[in-house]
Protein backbone atom coordinates (compact mmCIF):
# COMPACT_ATOMS: atom_id res chain seq x y z
CA UNK A 1 0.00 0.00 0.00
CA UNK A 2 1.35 3.38 -1.02
CA UNK A 3 2.42 5.54 2.36
CA UNK A 4 -0.06 8.34 2.81
CA UNK A 5 1.74 11.27 1.53
CA UNK A 6 1.61 9.07 -1.59
CA UNK A 7 -1.82 8.32 -1.61
CA UNK A 8 -4.69 10.42 -3.00
CA UNK A 9 -7.42 9.85 -0.70
CA UNK A 10 -6.77 11.09 2.36
CA UNK A 11 -9.25 11.24 5.56
CA UNK A 12 -9.95 14.90 6.18
CA UNK A 13 -8.27 16.00 2.86
CA UNK A 14 -9.65 14.76 0.09
CA UNK A 15 -12.08 12.54 1.30
CA UNK A 16 -14.11 12.22 4.67
CA UNK A 17 -13.70 8.97 5.65
CA UNK A 18 -12.13 5.73 4.48
CA UNK A 19 -14.25 3.28 5.57
CA UNK A 20 -13.83 -0.48 3.87
CA UNK A 21 -16.86 -2.47 2.05
CA UNK A 22 -16.81 -6.07 2.12
CA UNK A 23 -18.72 -6.18 -1.08
CA UNK A 24 -18.30 -3.27 -3.80
CA UNK A 25 -20.06 -3.04 -7.43
CA UNK A 26 -20.34 -0.51 -9.98
CA UNK A 27 -23.72 -0.49 -11.93
CA UNK A 28 -23.76 1.05 -15.19
CA UNK A 29 -26.29 2.78 -16.90
CA UNK A 30 -30.47 3.00 -15.56
CA UNK A 31 -31.93 -0.89 -16.77
CA UNK A 32 -29.47 -2.70 -13.71
CA UNK A 33 -29.49 -0.24 -11.39
CA UNK A 34 -33.06 0.21 -11.00
CA UNK A 35 -33.52 -3.83 -10.48
CA UNK A 36 -30.74 -4.16 -8.34
CA UNK A 37 -32.20 -1.26 -5.57
CA UNK A 38 -35.40 -3.08 -5.92
CA UNK A 39 -33.65 -6.58 -5.12
CA UNK A 40 -32.15 -4.89 -2.30
CA UNK A 41 -34.74 -3.22 -0.85
CA UNK A 42 -36.92 -6.48 -0.96
CA UNK A 43 -34.12 -7.74 1.41
CA UNK A 44 -34.83 -4.78 3.84
CA UNK A 45 -35.80 -5.42 7.64
CA UNK A 46 -35.55 -2.55 9.55
CA UNK A 47 -35.21 0.60 7.25
CA UNK A 48 -34.64 2.14 4.28
CA UNK A 49 -33.85 5.92 3.43
CA UNK A 50 -33.73 7.24 -0.16
CA UNK A 51 -31.95 10.54 -0.46
CA UNK A 52 -32.22 12.03 -3.64
CA UNK A 53 -32.17 15.52 -5.86
CA UNK A 54 -35.96 13.75 -7.17
CA UNK A 55 -38.31 11.36 -7.19
CA UNK A 56 -41.36 9.71 -8.73
CA UNK A 57 -43.97 7.52 -7.57
CA UNK A 58 -44.11 6.57 -10.99
CA UNK A 59 -40.43 5.39 -11.25
CA UNK A 60 -40.85 1.87 -12.92
CA UNK A 61 -37.66 -0.64 -11.95
CA UNK A 62 -38.19 -3.26 -14.43
CA UNK A 63 -39.05 -2.35 -17.95
CA UNK A 64 -40.57 -5.23 -20.19
CA UNK A 65 -40.78 -8.85 -18.24
CA UNK A 66 -40.92 -8.57 -14.65
CA UNK A 67 -38.91 -10.62 -12.59
CA UNK A 68 -38.46 -9.18 -9.06
CA UNK A 69 -41.68 -9.57 -6.69
CA UNK A 70 -43.94 -6.52 -5.67
CA UNK A 71 -45.09 -3.93 -7.54
CA UNK A 72 -43.46 -2.39 -10.63
CA UNK A 73 -43.71 1.44 -9.75
CA UNK A 74 -41.56 3.27 -7.20
CA UNK A 75 -44.67 4.43 -4.89
CA UNK A 76 -46.71 1.53 -4.61
CA UNK A 77 -43.48 -0.95 -3.98
CA UNK A 78 -42.70 1.00 -0.93
CA UNK A 79 -46.67 0.85 0.81
CA UNK A 80 -45.88 -2.92 -0.47
CA UNK A 81 -42.92 -3.33 1.55
CA UNK A 82 -44.99 -1.89 4.66
CA UNK A 83 -47.37 -4.42 4.59
CA UNK A 84 -44.99 -6.96 4.07
CA UNK A 85 -42.48 -6.15 6.80
CA UNK A 86 -44.30 -5.20 10.26
CA UNK A 87 -41.51 -3.42 11.41
CA UNK A 88 -40.02 -1.36 8.74
CA UNK A 89 -39.58 2.19 8.22
CA UNK A 90 -39.28 4.47 5.17
CA UNK A 91 -37.77 7.61 4.92
CA UNK A 92 -37.97 9.81 1.55
CA UNK A 93 -35.63 13.10 1.84
CA UNK A 94 -35.70 15.21 -1.87
CA UNK A 95 -34.35 18.44 -2.69
CA UNK A 96 -36.72 21.39 -2.65
CA UNK A 97 -35.84 22.81 -5.45
CA UNK A 98 -36.95 26.25 -4.55
CA UNK A 99 -34.20 28.84 -5.88
CA UNK A 100 -35.07 31.45 -4.29
CA UNK A 101 -36.80 32.77 -0.92
CA UNK A 102 -39.84 33.85 -2.36
CA UNK A 103 -40.80 30.49 -3.35
CA UNK A 104 -40.11 29.26 0.32
CA UNK A 105 -42.40 32.09 1.71
CA UNK A 106 -45.48 30.99 -1.12
CA UNK A 107 -45.16 27.00 0.14
CA UNK A 108 -44.90 27.52 3.73
CA UNK A 109 -46.99 25.56 5.79
CA UNK A 110 -49.44 24.13 2.84
CA UNK A 111 -46.24 21.84 1.07
CA UNK A 112 -47.63 18.44 -0.53
CA UNK A 113 -45.40 16.65 1.61
CA UNK A 114 -46.94 18.00 4.58
CA UNK A 115 -50.10 16.20 3.44
CA UNK A 116 -48.75 13.31 2.53
CA UNK A 117 -46.94 12.34 5.51
CA UNK A 118 -50.55 12.87 7.38
CA UNK A 119 -52.48 10.60 5.27
CA UNK A 120 -48.94 8.20 4.81
CA UNK A 121 -48.82 6.32 8.19
CA UNK A 122 -46.03 6.74 10.62
CA UNK A 123 -44.06 4.24 9.55
CA UNK A 124 -43.08 5.95 6.22
CA UNK A 125 -42.14 9.85 6.26
CA UNK A 126 -41.58 12.30 3.21
CA UNK A 127 -39.54 15.29 3.68
CA UNK A 128 -38.26 18.27 1.47
CA UNK A 129 -34.76 19.60 2.32
CA UNK A 130 -34.67 22.91 2.53
CA UNK A 131 -31.45 23.53 4.64
CA UNK A 132 -29.14 24.95 2.24
CA UNK A 133 -28.40 28.57 0.92
CA UNK A 134 -31.11 30.25 -1.32
CA UNK A 135 -30.30 29.67 -4.75
CA UNK A 136 -28.32 25.79 -3.98
CA UNK A 137 -29.75 22.60 -4.36
CA UNK A 138 -29.09 19.37 -2.55
CA UNK A 139 -28.25 16.86 -5.26
CA UNK A 140 -26.45 13.65 -3.61
CA UNK A 141 -27.89 10.90 -4.63
CA UNK A 142 -27.80 7.98 -1.93
CA UNK A 143 -29.62 5.00 -1.19
CA UNK A 144 -29.24 2.76 2.57
CA UNK A 145 -31.32 -0.26 3.36
CA UNK A 146 -30.56 -1.24 7.19
CA UNK A 147 -27.45 0.59 7.37
CA UNK A 148 -25.46 -2.45 5.88
CA UNK A 149 -26.12 -1.80 1.99
CA UNK A 150 -26.20 1.25 0.29
CA UNK A 151 -25.91 2.89 -3.64
CA UNK A 152 -24.22 6.14 -4.04
CA UNK A 153 -24.09 7.55 -7.96
CA UNK A 154 -25.62 9.48 -10.31
CA UNK A 155 -29.31 7.92 -10.26
CA UNK A 156 -32.23 9.75 -8.98
CA UNK A 157 -35.36 7.31 -8.50
CA UNK A 158 -37.48 9.32 -10.93
CA UNK A 159 -39.07 9.66 -14.49
CA UNK A 160 -36.46 8.86 -17.16
CA UNK A 161 -33.68 7.19 -15.69
CA UNK A 162 -34.14 3.42 -17.42
CA UNK A 163 -31.81 2.57 -20.16
CA UNK A 164 -29.88 -0.80 -21.30
CA UNK A 165 -26.23 -0.29 -22.02
CA UNK A 166 -27.33 -0.97 -25.76
CA UNK A 167 -29.08 2.28 -25.91
CA UNK A 168 -31.23 1.37 -28.66
CA UNK A 169 -32.53 4.04 -31.10
CA UNK A 170 -35.86 1.94 -31.10
CA UNK A 171 -36.38 0.94 -27.79
CA UNK A 172 -40.21 0.85 -26.78
CA UNK A 173 -39.41 0.62 -22.84
CA UNK A 174 -38.00 3.91 -22.50
CA UNK A 175 -41.59 5.00 -23.34
CA UNK A 176 -41.08 8.74 -24.55
CA UNK A 177 -37.64 9.45 -23.34
CA UNK A 178 -34.72 9.25 -25.18
CA UNK A 179 -31.39 7.13 -24.56
CA UNK A 180 -29.43 8.17 -21.02
CA UNK A 181 -26.02 7.01 -19.69
CA UNK A 182 -25.63 6.75 -15.82
CA UNK A 183 -23.72 5.26 -13.46
CA UNK A 184 -24.13 4.23 -9.89
CA UNK A 185 -22.17 2.20 -7.04
CA UNK A 186 -23.26 -0.76 -4.36
CA UNK A 187 -21.15 -1.75 -1.63
CA UNK A 188 -22.03 -2.78 1.62
CA UNK A 189 -19.88 -2.97 5.37
CA UNK A 190 -18.63 -0.28 7.43
CA UNK A 191 -18.76 1.97 4.02
CA UNK A 192 -22.61 1.07 3.80
CA UNK A 193 -22.74 2.26 7.64
CA UNK A 194 -20.59 5.05 6.57
CA UNK A 195 -23.44 6.47 4.40
CA UNK A 196 -25.98 5.66 6.70
CA UNK A 197 -24.76 7.40 8.51
CA UNK A 198 -24.77 11.09 6.14
CA UNK A 199 -27.97 10.33 5.45
CA UNK A 200 -29.28 10.63 8.64
CA UNK A 201 -27.30 13.59 8.99
CA UNK A 202 -29.29 14.95 6.05
CA UNK A 203 -32.07 13.99 8.08
CA UNK A 204 -31.67 15.55 10.74
CA UNK A 205 -30.40 18.75 8.78
CA UNK A 206 -34.01 18.73 7.01
CA UNK A 207 -36.14 17.88 10.03
CA UNK A 208 -34.85 18.16 13.24
CA UNK A 209 -35.33 14.41 14.09
CA UNK A 210 -32.87 11.82 14.63
CA UNK A 211 -32.54 8.69 13.90
CA UNK A 212 -30.50 5.83 15.70
CA UNK A 213 -27.93 3.35 13.93
CA UNK A 214 -28.84 0.34 13.18
CA UNK A 215 -26.75 -2.87 13.61
CA UNK A 216 -28.52 -5.55 11.70
CA UNK A 217 -27.28 -9.17 11.70
CA UNK A 218 -27.88 -9.76 8.63
CA UNK A 219 -27.06 -8.26 4.81
CA UNK A 220 -30.12 -7.18 2.10
CA UNK A 221 -27.42 -7.50 -0.80
CA UNK A 222 -28.85 -7.53 -3.81
CA UNK A 223 -29.74 -10.86 -5.21
CA UNK A 224 -27.72 -10.98 -8.67
CA UNK A 225 -25.75 -8.40 -7.79
CA UNK A 226 -22.02 -9.97 -8.41
CA UNK A 227 -19.46 -7.82 -6.21
CA UNK A 228 -16.50 -6.74 -8.33
CA UNK A 229 -14.42 -6.40 -4.90
CA UNK A 230 -14.03 -7.12 -1.99
CA UNK A 231 -13.05 -5.76 1.52
CA UNK A 232 -11.63 -2.59 -0.44
CA UNK A 233 -11.49 0.99 0.98
CA UNK A 234 -13.83 3.17 -0.25
CA UNK A 235 -13.44 6.91 0.16
CA UNK A 236 -16.51 9.11 0.72
CA UNK A 237 -16.17 12.86 -0.31
CA UNK A 238 -18.63 15.59 -0.15
CA UNK A 239 -19.77 19.07 -0.95
CA UNK A 240 -21.38 20.75 1.82
CA UNK A 241 -22.25 24.63 1.67
CA UNK A 242 -21.61 27.01 4.36
CA UNK A 243 -24.07 27.38 7.01
CA UNK A 244 -24.81 28.67 10.28
CA UNK A 245 -24.65 25.36 11.47
CA UNK A 246 -21.65 24.01 9.32
CA UNK A 247 -18.32 25.30 7.57
CA UNK A 248 -18.36 24.77 4.22
CA UNK A 249 -16.88 21.31 2.90
CA UNK A 250 -15.13 21.07 -0.17
CA UNK A 251 -13.59 17.90 -0.59
CA UNK A 252 -14.93 16.61 -3.97
CA UNK A 253 -13.05 19.47 -5.03
CA UNK A 254 -10.21 18.34 -3.73
CA UNK A 255 -10.24 14.98 -4.71
CA UNK A 256 -10.84 16.43 -8.22
CA UNK A 257 -7.47 18.18 -7.82
CA UNK A 258 -5.07 16.00 -6.45
CA UNK A 259 -6.76 12.96 -8.92
CA UNK A 260 -5.72 15.07 -11.78
CA UNK A 261 -2.00 16.01 -10.28
CA UNK A 262 -1.23 12.03 -9.63
CA UNK A 263 -2.40 11.16 -13.38
CA UNK A 264 0.59 9.40 -15.08
CA UNK A 265 -0.90 8.20 -18.12
CA UNK A 266 -4.66 8.22 -18.26
CA UNK A 267 -7.38 10.69 -17.10
CA UNK A 268 -11.05 9.47 -17.93
CA UNK A 269 -13.32 11.88 -17.14
CA UNK A 270 -17.53 11.49 -17.81
CA UNK A 271 -19.73 14.48 -16.91
CA UNK A 272 -23.02 16.13 -17.27
CA UNK A 273 -21.12 19.31 -17.46
CA UNK A 274 -17.69 20.95 -18.17
CA UNK A 275 -17.53 24.34 -16.29
CA UNK A 276 -15.58 24.32 -13.39
CA UNK A 277 -12.97 26.96 -14.35
CA UNK A 278 -10.52 25.34 -11.39
CA UNK A 279 -10.61 21.90 -12.68
CA UNK A 280 -10.50 22.60 -16.52
CA UNK A 281 -7.04 24.62 -15.27
CA UNK A 282 -5.51 21.71 -13.43
CA UNK A 283 -6.39 19.89 -17.20
CA UNK A 284 -4.48 22.34 -18.93
CA UNK A 285 -1.67 22.56 -16.67
CA UNK A 286 -1.28 18.94 -17.66
CA UNK A 287 -1.53 19.36 -20.96
CA UNK A 288 1.56 21.50 -21.18
CA UNK A 289 3.53 18.74 -20.10
CA UNK A 290 5.11 16.79 -22.79
CA UNK A 291 4.97 13.43 -20.99
CA UNK A 292 1.72 13.87 -19.30
CA UNK A 293 -1.27 12.11 -19.02
CA UNK A 294 -4.24 11.85 -22.03
CA UNK A 295 -7.33 13.06 -21.14
CA UNK A 296 -10.22 11.50 -21.96
CA UNK A 297 -13.64 13.58 -21.65
CA UNK A 298 -17.28 12.31 -22.98
CA UNK A 299 -20.11 14.47 -22.51
CA UNK A 300 -23.75 14.87 -23.70
CA UNK A 301 -23.86 16.64 -26.86
CA UNK A 302 -26.02 19.05 -25.30
CA UNK A 303 -27.64 20.00 -22.26
CA UNK A 304 -31.36 19.41 -21.52
CA UNK A 305 -33.23 22.59 -20.99
CA UNK A 306 -32.79 25.80 -22.54
CA UNK A 307 -31.61 27.34 -18.98
CA UNK A 308 -28.76 24.52 -19.07
CA UNK A 309 -27.75 25.46 -22.46
CA UNK A 310 -27.59 29.07 -22.04
CA UNK A 311 -25.30 28.87 -18.59
CA UNK A 312 -23.19 25.32 -18.45
CA UNK A 313 -22.89 24.70 -22.46
CA UNK A 314 -21.78 28.35 -22.80
CA UNK A 315 -19.26 27.91 -20.10
CA UNK A 316 -18.26 24.66 -21.56
CA UNK A 317 -17.90 25.97 -24.81
CA UNK A 318 -15.29 28.55 -23.52
CA UNK A 319 -13.37 26.44 -21.81
CA UNK A 320 -13.46 23.38 -24.03
CA UNK A 321 -11.24 26.26 -26.32
CA UNK A 322 -9.15 26.92 -23.71
CA UNK A 323 -8.52 22.98 -23.17
CA UNK A 324 -7.90 23.05 -27.41
CA UNK A 325 -5.39 25.64 -27.05
CA UNK A 326 -3.49 24.10 -24.10
CA UNK A 327 -3.61 20.53 -26.25
CA UNK A 328 -0.18 21.30 -28.06
CA UNK A 329 1.50 17.25 -27.22
CA UNK A 330 -2.18 15.84 -28.41
CA UNK A 331 -3.08 14.53 -25.76
CA UNK A 332 -7.20 15.56 -25.70
CA UNK A 333 -10.18 13.60 -26.93
CA UNK A 334 -13.44 15.25 -26.14
CA UNK A 335 -16.36 13.20 -27.37
CA UNK A 336 -20.33 12.83 -27.26
CA UNK A 337 -21.74 9.59 -27.65
CA UNK A 338 -24.38 8.49 -30.47
CA UNK A 339 -26.81 5.40 -31.26
CA UNK A 340 -26.85 3.30 -34.21
CA UNK A 341 -29.07 6.13 -36.12
CA UNK A 342 -26.87 9.10 -34.62
CA UNK A 343 -29.03 10.21 -31.81
CA UNK A 344 -27.14 11.98 -29.28
CA UNK A 345 -26.84 9.58 -26.44
CA UNK A 346 -27.48 11.73 -22.80
CA UNK A 347 -24.47 11.61 -20.46
CA UNK A 348 -25.68 11.69 -16.66
CA UNK A 349 -23.05 10.07 -15.32
CA UNK A 350 -20.08 11.32 -13.03
CA UNK A 351 -16.85 9.35 -13.34
CA UNK A 352 -13.38 10.59 -12.93
CA UNK A 353 -10.63 7.16 -13.96
CA UNK A 354 -7.12 8.54 -13.33
CA UNK A 355 -4.77 5.52 -14.57
CA UNK A 356 -5.49 2.23 -12.93
CA UNK A 357 -5.28 3.78 -10.07
CA UNK A 358 -8.51 5.40 -8.66
CA UNK A 359 -11.69 5.14 -9.55
CA UNK A 360 -14.65 8.08 -8.73
CA UNK A 361 -18.30 8.25 -9.26
CA UNK A 362 -21.14 10.07 -7.25
CA UNK A 363 -23.22 12.88 -7.95
CA UNK A 364 -21.03 15.22 -8.44
CA UNK A 365 -20.97 17.60 -11.52
CA UNK A 366 -17.57 19.00 -13.03
CA UNK A 367 -18.81 22.52 -12.59
CA UNK A 368 -18.40 25.17 -9.79
CA UNK A 369 -21.73 24.31 -7.92
CA UNK A 370 -20.38 20.76 -7.47
CA UNK A 371 -17.50 21.75 -5.88
CA UNK A 372 -19.10 24.32 -3.19
CA UNK A 373 -22.76 25.07 -3.46
CA UNK A 374 -24.77 22.32 -3.73
CA UNK A 375 -24.51 19.17 -1.76
CA UNK A 376 -23.06 16.54 -3.50
CA UNK A 377 -21.51 12.98 -2.32
CA UNK A 378 -19.17 10.52 -4.43
CA UNK A 379 -17.52 7.68 -3.23
CA UNK A 380 -13.89 6.40 -4.45
CA UNK A 381 -11.14 3.68 -4.73
CA UNK A 382 -7.72 3.84 -4.79
CA UNK A 383 -5.59 0.69 -6.12
CA UNK A 384 -3.58 -0.99 -3.67
CA UNK A 385 -3.96 -4.70 -5.13
CA UNK A 386 -3.93 -6.48 -8.56
CA UNK A 387 -7.46 -6.82 -8.18
CA UNK A 388 -8.28 -3.26 -7.75
CA UNK A 389 -6.05 -2.03 -10.21
CA UNK A 390 -7.47 -4.01 -12.53
CA UNK A 391 -10.91 -3.36 -11.86
CA UNK A 392 -10.34 0.13 -12.47
CA UNK A 393 -8.74 -0.41 -15.56
CA UNK A 394 -11.40 -2.76 -16.36
CA UNK A 395 -14.47 -0.04 -15.69
CA UNK A 396 -12.36 2.20 -17.78
CA UNK A 397 -12.70 -0.13 -20.81
CA UNK A 398 -16.03 -0.92 -20.26
CA UNK A 399 -17.33 2.37 -20.33
CA UNK A 400 -15.30 3.09 -23.31
CA UNK A 401 -16.27 0.05 -25.04
CA UNK A 402 -20.02 1.25 -24.41
CA UNK A 403 -19.82 4.33 -26.12
CA UNK A 404 -17.55 3.42 -29.15
CA UNK A 405 -20.73 0.31 -29.37
CA UNK A 406 -16.85 -2.24 -29.83
CA UNK A 407 -16.35 -5.58 -27.43
CA UNK A 408 -13.91 -4.49 -24.57
CA UNK A 409 -11.92 -7.07 -26.32
CA UNK A 410 -11.48 -5.12 -28.89
CA UNK A 411 -10.48 -1.98 -27.12
CA UNK A 412 -8.24 -4.18 -24.65
CA UNK A 413 -6.22 -5.26 -28.29
CA UNK A 414 -6.42 -2.38 -29.54
CA UNK A 415 -4.60 -0.21 -27.01
CA UNK A 416 -1.72 -2.22 -26.87
CA UNK A 417 -1.13 -2.29 -30.88
CA UNK A 418 -1.55 1.68 -30.28
CA UNK A 419 0.03 2.39 -27.75
CA UNK A 420 -1.96 5.17 -26.21
CA UNK A 421 -5.91 4.82 -24.97
CA UNK A 422 -6.53 8.05 -27.07
CA UNK A 423 -5.37 6.50 -30.18
CA UNK A 424 -7.23 3.78 -29.53
CA UNK A 425 -10.32 5.54 -29.36
CA UNK A 426 -9.98 7.28 -32.81
CA UNK A 427 -8.73 4.08 -34.32
CA UNK A 428 -12.50 2.31 -33.31
CA UNK A 429 -14.63 5.40 -33.70
CA UNK A 430 -16.65 4.27 -37.11
CA UNK A 431 -20.12 4.84 -38.58
CA UNK A 432 -23.41 4.33 -36.22
CA UNK A 433 -22.91 3.99 -32.86
CA UNK A 434 -19.94 5.55 -31.73
CA UNK A 435 -18.14 8.40 -29.84
CA UNK A 436 -18.27 11.69 -31.89
CA UNK A 437 -15.78 14.40 -31.69
CA UNK A 438 -16.58 17.88 -30.51
CA UNK A 439 -15.78 20.59 -32.45
CA UNK A 440 -15.38 24.15 -33.06
CA UNK A 441 -18.42 23.99 -35.32
CA UNK A 442 -20.19 21.59 -32.51
CA UNK A 443 -19.90 24.19 -29.75
CA UNK A 444 -20.02 27.16 -32.37
CA UNK A 445 -23.44 28.57 -31.41
CA UNK A 446 -22.95 27.44 -27.60
CA UNK A 447 -21.68 30.72 -26.28
CA UNK A 448 -24.47 32.86 -23.93
CA UNK A 449 -24.95 35.53 -21.26
CA UNK A 450 -24.45 33.14 -18.69
CA UNK A 451 -21.55 31.66 -19.00
CA UNK A 452 -19.72 31.29 -15.97
CA UNK A 453 -22.27 33.31 -13.95
CA UNK A 454 -21.66 33.51 -10.58
CA UNK A 455 -25.65 33.34 -9.44
CA UNK A 456 -26.63 30.17 -12.20
CA UNK A 457 -23.50 28.48 -11.19
CA UNK A 458 -21.42 29.62 -7.84
CA UNK A 459 -18.91 27.74 -6.38
CA UNK A 460 -19.71 29.57 -2.97
CA UNK A 461 -22.52 30.59 -0.83
CA UNK A 462 -21.89 34.38 -2.03
CA UNK A 463 -21.77 36.88 0.57
CA UNK A 464 -24.52 39.55 -0.94
CA UNK A 465 -27.72 37.71 -3.23
CA UNK A 466 -28.73 41.21 -4.51
CA UNK A 467 -24.95 42.12 -6.10
CA UNK A 468 -25.23 38.66 -7.86
CA UNK A 469 -28.54 39.45 -9.11
CA UNK A 470 -27.61 42.92 -10.16
CA UNK A 471 -24.41 41.28 -12.00
CA UNK A 472 -26.37 38.66 -13.72
CA UNK A 473 -28.90 41.22 -15.23
CA UNK A 474 -25.93 44.18 -16.35
CA UNK A 475 -24.39 40.95 -18.22
CA UNK A 476 -27.85 40.08 -19.43
CA UNK A 477 -28.02 43.57 -20.69
CA UNK A 478 -24.94 43.96 -22.17
CA UNK A 479 -25.25 40.24 -24.22
CA UNK A 480 -25.86 41.48 -27.92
Amino acid sequence: MASTADRILVAGRTCWQVPTADRFAVIIDGADYLRHVKAAMLRAQRRIILVGWDFDAGTTFEQGQTTLPGPNQLGAFLYWLLWKRAGLQIYVLKSNLRLLPLFDDLWYGITPVSLLNRFSGRRIRFAVDGAHPAGAVHHQKIIVIDDAVAFCGGIDLTIGRWDTSDHLDDNPLRTAYGPRHEVATAMDGAAAGALGELARDRWRAATGQNMPALDVAHSPWPRGLEPQLRDVEVGIARTLPALPENDEVREVEALNLAAIEAAEHTIYLENQYLASRTLVEALIRRLGERGGPEIVIILPRRSESALEIQSMDSARSALIAELWSADTHGHLGIYWPVTGNGTPIYVHSKVIVVDDRLLRIGSSNLNNRSMGFDSECDVAIEADSDAGRELIAQIRRVLISEHLGVPVADFYAAVPDNGSFLTAVETLRGDGRTLEPMTADVVADEAGPLAENDLMDPDHVPSSLTGSVRRLLNELAGWQ
